[in-house]
């Protein structure tokens, strides 16, 4: 079995996917506009913590995916060091984002 080092694994979800990511896109920009409106800063703060909220969701989705295909045709393959290298590869995304938190 041959495994992808890298690209993003088609899912069937990448329409939604992708309606997510123009949605946090509005998000965005209702922050800019809020901003340039002079809004209320605890108003801005909640809708920050929103956007953040919509992107973890998709960095799951994602996550997921990537767990689901690519490092699970890893640890099927038959090479030891790629199935190592894709263990190592989430162990520190993991530890990435925990520091991110």
């Amino acid at each position: 079995m041959t495994t992808v080092d890298h690209g993003y694994q088609r899912s069937g979800r990448e329409v939604a996917l992708r309606n997510r990511l123009r949605r946090i896109e509005g998000q965005v920009r209702g922050l800019e506009k809020m901003i340039d409106e002079g809004r209320y800063c605890v108003d801005i703060l909640t809708q920050i913590e929103a956007t953040k909220a919509a992107l973890a969701r998709v960095q799951d989705q994602i996550l997921e995916s990537h767990i689901s295909h690519c490092v699970a045709d890893a640890l099927e393959d038959r090479d030891v060091g790629e199935r190592r290298k894709k263990v190592d590869e989430v162990v520190a995304l993991l530890k990435n984002f925990r520091k991110g938190r």
